[in-house]
């Protein structure tokens, strides 16, 4: 890796609540900061063509004032800006982030309720890149910048069993340990259709299960606990829908950690259901790392 951070700017308000909080982690990491715009004309209309002057002038203004503010507040930082006309903003921001350790991007919130749109730009990048994608929250409005005091929290991770979730434990247990703050690992779990229709049948079932689970959480965070003795480590079996137990354990967090699985179909990659709904609700940061 490049010890690189790359971030999304189109002129919103999410997307500077984005650079600010890489310009954190890039502090955090001790690494280089590169801020990324791409006009992509296609979304102008049918007829792909080059943008106004004045457009692309904003464009180049937004990158260098950009740099400009992030350097008042980071400045020890280095930071890079790159422009691109006429491509695909996913693939831009693809390609910027190949070998960069993590891509961050904005989304809007539309409130408590409705949770957070992450966009179209950003569906479309996510499933692109095998580099480590955060989402940065920005209520209406808000393009303040997202300070350190924000990350009081814990980093809260959502693991499959079922899965490999190396990638995942290193991810999260690397950014708990930069920020010196709990890690919170969390499997949510169902029983199978055959109990949950009568699960009178056998009371002990459920509780033989979580305890099955619990072993197997604790097995895999073993090596995990052993190569950071001094994190803080709170595993969670929590019976219920995963997204929504990640989403419970993540009021408040620093971060929260998920998955994707890296697939190749013909019809292009996709991110899962569980990942797809703390994407959109979860109002903290949301790093999605990719995994085999």
């Amino acid at each position: 890796m490049s010890n690189r951070i790359t971030v999304g700017l189109d002129g919103s308000g999410a997307g500077s609540v984005a650079a600010d909080w890489a310009a954190n982690e890039a502090e955090l990491r001790g690494a280089t900061l590169e801020l990324v715009h791409a006009e992509d004309w296609a979304q102008y209309g049918p007829f792909a063509a080059p943008l106004p002057e004045p457009s692309r002038h904003w464009a180049d203004d937004l990158l260098s004032l950009t740099r400009d503010r992030l350097l008042r507040e980071h400045s020890r930082l280095d930071i890079t800006t790159h422009g691109t006309r006429g491509l695909a903003a996913s693939k831009v921001l693809a390609s910027s982030a190949a070998d960069a350790d993590l891509l961050v991007l904005g989304s809007r919130g539309l409130g408590a309720v409705a949770g957070f749109i992450v966009g179209s730009t950003g569906s479309a990048t996510i499933p692109e890149t095998d580099t480590p994608v955060v989402l940065v929250r920005s209520a209406e409005g808000q393009s303040h910048p997202h300070r350190p005091a924000d990350d009081a929290g814990p980093v809260v991770l959502g693991v499959d069993l079922r899965s490999n979730c190396d990638r995942l434990l290193a991810f999260a247990c690397e950014e708990a340990d930069r920020r010196s703050c709990p890690l919170v690992v969390v499997h949510g779990w169902s029983l199978p259709p055959v109990f949950s229709y009568a699960p009178a049948l056998d009371p002990g079932v459920e509780k033989e299960m979580a305890v099955g689970l619990e072993t197997t959480l604790r097995e895999l965070l073993s090596p995990w606990e052993q190569k950071y003795p001094q994190l803080a480590v709170d595993a969670r079996v929590v019976i219920g829908q995963s997204a929504i137990q990640i989403l419970d354990a993540a009021s408040g967090a620093a971060l929260v950690v998920v998955g994707r699985r890296i697939r190749r179909p013909a019809l292009g990659a996709r991110i899962g259901p569980i990942t797809h709904a703390v994407m959109h609700h979860a109002t903290s940061p949301v790093a999605v790392v990719a995994h085999d």
